[in-house]
């Protein structure tokens, strides 16, 4: 059981603060570099993360910061550590990884603070460390016994065969898994993603999320993944990777969801490839022979990229409470309004409110950063409350709720 922290390590945590805000980046690149001695450790990791202008770092730095700033009402860091716990469970993290971590925050914190991290201050730290990581250990071995005990759940990594590969676009590919050992598979809870890892000649085990694109059936997953120019696993995947192909595959996570039961109107909103989790949930709801309001709110640049719109459209026709509304930023002398797209231009918080349910939808988001920090901000400043706006975002967790 997690023990309790105390007042006098609580007031320590909230004293570092400023430090923290001053040198937090250079506190948690310390921390990777020390992590990333331990090769096992390492591959848990998406190296591209590192780069791409220090986002994990500054991200992890973000979170600690908010950790100290919270520390006497942990309850408002309760869905971030919903999702930092589900993120482990695809990785398949255990108990004995966290030691690893905890060497790694508290060796840091003396290396940037130097004399000013005293004792006091390093015992506070490695306290409040593992105040959290029993929490996200007790909290994962939750999910992982659920996971395991659903009918075709595992835990780990399973291999899966790629039965069928399918260009929807000149930009996605989706590729259809079904495991090599022909049993069962756990039904996904649609909007969840797959967390795979994969073995390319060369370099260490990569690992990537990618949502599932099709409702579930018990049998098989399917995901659409887009071609990234500088990718390394997209390509590898759109390249390399053909019908009969293994892959591991560990079980389906994530907090960002369709709920059982849901009968509230529904606006699935996305952009580019964030399409992918949103075709579940819509076949899951026309599956399910739901009745109420859908509103399907795609944005893509042009039909040349645009993936899945005649599967889209094969679903909706003749459901009188599903509606679609396609936009292209730039549509191409092929795009025929009214049969590839709807609207030119982009999706506007403007237009979702003159055109859906605002005052009484449930809003689920995904797509590129940009995008949802227009609408996760924009959305609220209409008047969505906060529970109702749900997205999904790959990568290190980032500052969309302030945009």
């Amino acid at each position: 059981m997690t023990q309790i922290l105390t007042e006098t390590t609580k007031a320590t945590v909230r004293a570092t603060v400023p430090a923290l805000a001053r040198h937090g980046t250079e506190i948690t690149t310390a921390m990777y570099r020390r992590l990333f001695e331990n090769a096992e450790v390492r591959t848990l990791f998406n190296q591209s993360n590192q780069g791409e202008g220090g986002r994990q770092t500054k991200a992890l730095a973000q979170a600690i910061l908010a950790y100290a700033e919270n520390i006497d009402n942990l309850a408002a860091l309760t869905g971030a550590v919903e999702r930092i716990a589900q993120k482990h469970v695809g990785l398949y993290i255990r108990p004995d990884h966290y030691p690893h971590v905890a060497a790694a925050l508290l060796g840091a914190i003396k290396d940037v603070l130097g004399d000013a991290a005293t004792n006091e201050i390093v015992s506070a730290w490695g306290e409040a460390f593992w105040f959290l990581a029993d929490i996200l250990i007790e909290r994962e071995k939750q999910i992982y016994d659920d996971l395991q005990s659903r009918e075709g759940g595992w835990n780990g990594w399973r291999q899966f065969a790629v039965v069928s590969k399918r260009e929807e676009s000149d930009i996605i590919t989706s590729f259809v898994l079904r495991p090599v050992d022909g049993r069962a598979v756990v039904r996904h809870r649609p909007g969840q993603y797959l967390t795979f890892r994969f073995d390319i000649p060369g370099l260490q085990p990569q690992h990537r999320n990618y949502s599932i694109s099709s409702a579930p059936n018990g049998e098989t997953y399917r995901i659409s993944v887009k071609r990234e120019t500088h990718g390394l696993v997209s390509r590898f995947l759109h390249e390399q990777i053909e019908e009969g192909a293994v892959i591991e595959v560990a079980p389906p996570t994530g907090d960002f969801h369709l709920p059982p039961g849901q009968n509230r109107p529904v606006v699935l909103l996305s952009g580019g490839v964030g399409l992918t989790p949103m075709v579940s949930m819509l076949e899951t709801i026309a599956n399910s022979g739901g009745e109420f309001p859908v509103h399907y709110v795609h944005g893509a640049e042009n039909g040349r990229v645009h993936a899945m719109g005649s599967h889209v459209r094969d679903i909706v026709k003749d459901r009188a409470s599903f509606k679609t509304a396609i936009f292209y930023g730039s549509p191409q002398e092929q795009d025929e309004r009214g049969v590839h797209f709807d609207h030119d231009g982009f999706i506007t918080v403007d237009w979702l409110a003159e055109n859906t349910p605002i005052a009484e939808a449930d809003f689920y988001l995904c797509g590129p950063r940009p995008f949802l920090a227009l609408f996760v901000s924009g959305l609220a400043k209409a008047g969505v409350p906060q529970n109702r706006i749900h997205y999904e975002f790959f990568g290190p967790a980032d500052e969309l709720e302030a945009a």
